[in-house]
């Protein structure tokens, strides 16, 4: 026997309080679609039958309307033919057929009120399968969720991320010495006031002494073209 002993245990049963209860909710909602599936199943099949049986009794209707019909027309043929005895017989037979037919009419109301019934059980069920399935979906991505946080939350208590974290600021420290050298090398080959001004006045000197030499050849050029 399954979690649901019956098909009304599906049909009025809460699935947010199974699953609130269940040690398992994953596995619970697993089985209660399992059982869900098999009852559709079967209530389906029953369905087929009830069907089936509705259009035989709408077939054994229809066969004893017509010996109504049939008894009620001999009974006229015996009466026309003076034969009251053999009219008498074929109404009995008439009112038997009538009768017949009034309880299979009856029986007919009884098999359309079960299928009206089963639809409708088919259809909550339906339903509840549907949101059986949708809570399932649910579940299982909280689960993986769940657990995706759980190893987060492992590892970052661990002391492996202590330790790779120690590393890092290992190495900021031994990058931070090595600017510090570069800083300090640059510091050390900084230009005094003194030796700036030194470099301008050794730039004045070699512009002065260019400008001269310029001169100097451009008058030799000036003597040669005069002669």
């Amino acid at each position: 026997m399954g979690i649901f002993s019956r098909f009304a245990d599906i049909i009025n049963s809460n699935i947010t309080s199974l699953l609130d209860k269940a040690e398992d909710p994953e596995k619970m909602v697993r089985l209660i679609i399992q059982e869900m599936e098999d009852t559709l199943v079967e209530v389906r099949s029953t369905s087929a039958k009830v069907l089936a049986e509705k259009k035989e009794i709408i077939r054994r209707i229809t066969k004893v309307q017509a010996q109504v019909l049939d008894w009620e027309g001999k009974a006229e043929l015996a009466l026309s033919k003076d034969r009251e005895d053999l009219a008498m017989a074929a109404l009995v037979e008439k009112k038997k057929a009538s009768e017949l037919a009034d309880t299979l009419t009856q029986e007919l109301v009884v098999v359309e009120e079960q299928i009206s019934r089963l639809k409708e059980e088919v259809n909550l069920l339906q339903q509840k399968l549907a949101d059986a399935k949708a809570r399932q979906k649910t579940i299982i991505m909280r689960k993986q969720t769940a657990s995706s946080r759980l190893e987060v939350k492992k590892q970052l208590d661990s002391s492996k991320i202590d330790n790779a974290m120690s590393k890092f600021e290992q190495y900021e420290r031994r990058v931070e010495g090595l600017e510090s050298q570069v800083d300090a090398y640059d510091l050390g080959n900084k230009k005094s006031l003194s030796d700036e001004f030194a470099a301008l006045e050794a730039e004045d000197s070699v512009n002065a002494e260019l400008e001269a030499l310029k001169a100097k050849i451009k008058n030799s050029k000036a003597k040669t073209q005069a002669k």
